[in-house]
């Protein structure tokens, strides 16, 4: 029954943000061009529910900078003064309210990763995926990504068997203080595929319907959105 609720729930709260966050969201916009130029926003591919692949969508918080050879410079470089203050305030999030909106995500569940991981998970941390993803989810509050891959994938399972509208309300009031306080932020220093490919091989192949441009891509022809190579979403 609540997950019934739950969709109408996150509609209803995705469309009051949207409007009271309007302000805020055109700063953000104005801000990202003034400095960054166009485009403003940048999608990236991600399962969503029952690993459907969605366009999941963020405020730039990169440049194009180039070396000689006309590569890419690492993240590092990348990342400007005003995209490290939008990921520290997770305000880079706020386009995400369209996902919840479309019914792409959940205001609360687990976050979505990357497509690449699929192989990777176990018949067990698929069930992450039995659920809407969501803007912050149970590992969101209690570690973020200070924990480990394995940890946080335990902690989606866990949300999943025990989803209430309670648990939710706990989550999301946990998560404005949290934002508040910029506790346990940080960025993830390696990725799931990553740590598990030298210890295991992929537990299944996963077949993609939906490829993405190159990462050193500065935008697509079909939206204009920029893709940056890594985020810590």
């Amino acid at each position: 029954m609540y997950p019934r609720i739950k969709r109408l729930l996150d509609f209803v709260s995705a469309l009051i943000l949207l409007f009271l966050l309007a302000p805020i969201q055109l700063l953000i916009a104005s801000f990202i061009w003034l400095t960054m130029g166009r485009p403003i926003l940048f999608q990236q591919i991600r399962p969503g529910f029952c690993e459907r692949p969605f366009r999941c969508v963020k405020f730039r918080t990169m440049n194009e900078a180039r070396d000689e050879q006309g590569c890419l410079l690492d993240d590092a470089h990348r990342l400007t003064w005003l995209g490290k203050l939008l990921r520290r305030t997770s305000l880079d999030e706020l386009p995400q309210l369209w996902n919840v909106l479309r019914g792409e995500l959940s205001l609360v569940g687990p976050r979505p990763l990357m497509e690449r991981y699929l192989p990777y998970y176990t018949e067990v941390e698929r069930r992450r995926h039995a659920v809407r993803p969501g803007l912050t989810g149970w590992a969101q509050i209690n570690g973020r990504n200070r924990l480990s891959f394995d940890k946080r994938l335990e902690m989606d399972v866990w949300y999943v068997e025990h989803l209430s509208f309670w648990l939710d309300l706990r989550i999301l009031m946990a998560s404005v203080w949290i934002v508040l306080s910029q506790r346990g932020v940080a960025e993830d220093t390696i990725a799931l595929d990553e740590s598990r490919r030298s210890t295991s091989e992929p537990t299944r192949e996963v077949s993609r319907t939906n490829k993405l441009r190159h990462p050193g891509a500065p935008s697509d022809d079909r939206g204009g959105f920029y893709e940056e190579p890594t985020e810590s979403l």
